[in-house]
């Protein structure tokens, strides 16, 4: 008698595209593990990042705006669920596997530090080989969490990990070398800046730091008015040219690529770049840079104090595993009991 899984799969030939990744066809973990009698394999991936305590810390770690005291501003694991949401729309639209597409969503930021991007940057300077959160995201599920064992998760879910970072690049990845090799992969790159650009517009919105007026109009006639319509367009033109192309890949118009890659660089200028952002964020950076250098002077509070951090790396790479870890409320905490005097009380 087949397992559930077994029958999950075979339901998964009937009803897929071409183009969709077979659970049953993955390339593999990188350690055997015994197949699950329920779960195929990326619903299983799914399911140990979704109760890893790396995941779990998304919840305090800034996406833009540092500690905001409004309690409607995106943190890291809200964005990650809005990306999922985009992503598993287009997903299912094309007939693909959403297992994989959320896999990859929930694991794609586990490697963000505190401070959102200022504290990557800050990282990034002080450690010379440099410091990339996709590079983490995908250290963290194969070597950090589940107290320094990893996660094992499947060649898939890592690649579409690693490969989802864009920064100020292509929007649509350019080459093999930076497409992730799942049409999945590359549906949650494009989900994870549609997501970020109309959700970041509409906190800064919140914030009375944008109005919407401001947004310049040649976006808004393209994408829409509002954050619903601009999604919306962005996720039809994924789906209508994707099907059109046909060949595995995911495309878009020449018009709404433009209007997104005019929209990202808006959002910098305005936004990102914004000096009532950055000065915050720059005192966010020498929190990081203190602790960095604190680490790097007294290895043995680091020892204390890590916990699994794996001891055989390099101490530089420690103390990087160990603050890309910390939440924003972590690492202000860490910071005040490291260099602020406490008070003194008399009885």
């Amino acid at each position: 008698m087949k397992t559930i899984r077994e029958q999950l799969e075979q339901q998964e030939e009937k009803i897929f595209s071409p183009w969709a990744q077979r659970s049953a066809k993955t390339k593999g973990r990188q350690h055997p593990l015994r197949e699950c009698d329920i779960r195929p394999a990326f619903q299983r991936d799914r399911d140990r990042i979704l109760h890893s305590k790396p995941f779990r810390r998304l919840k305090h770690k800034t996406q833009v705006f540092l500690s905001p005291t409004g309690d409607h501003y995106r943190t890291r694991m809200t964005h990650t669920l809005e990306v999922g949401q985009i992503a598993r729309t287009v997903g299912k639209a094309l007939r693909l596997n959403e297992d994989l597409i959320e896999a990859i969503t929930l694991g794609h930021d586990l490697g963000h530090t505190p401070f959102g991007h200022a504290g990557e940057a800050a990282l990034n300077k002080l450690y010379k080989p440099g410091f990339k959160h996709h590079v983490q995201s995908l250290r963290v599920v194969d070597e950090l969490a589940n107290d320094g064992k990893g996660l094992n998760l499947t060649y898939e879910v890592r690649n579409g990990i690693i490969k989802h970072s864009k920064g100020k690049g292509n929007i649509l990845s350019a080459t093999q070398e930076t497409r992730a090799t799942t049409l999945e992969g590359q549906i949650v790159r494009l989900a994870d800046i549609t997501a970020y650009l109309n959700h970041d517009v509409d906190d800064a919105i919140r914030a009375g730091m944008l109005r919407p007026e401001e947004i310049p109009s040649d976006i808004l006639e393209t994408l829409g008015r509002t954050l619903s319509t601009r999604i919306e367009r962005i996720i039809k033109d994924m789906i209508v040219e994707t099907q059109k192309a046909g060949d595995g890949d995911l495309h878009m118009t020449n018009e709404v690529l433009e209007a997104i890659t005019k929209f990202r660089a808006f959002m910098f200028s305005t936004v990102y770049e914004n000096p009532l952002v950055r000065d915050q964020l720059e005192k966010a950076q020498k929190i990081l840079e203190a602790l960095y250098n604190y680490y790097l002077e007294h290895p043995e509070v680091l020892d204390k104090e890590a916990g699994t951090i794996k001891k055989d790396e390099p101490l530089e790479v420690r103390i990087c595993d160990f603050i890309s870890g910390m939440t924003d409320r972590y690492a202000i905490n860490k910071f005040q009991e490291i260099f602020l005097p406490k008070e003194w009380h008399v009885y």
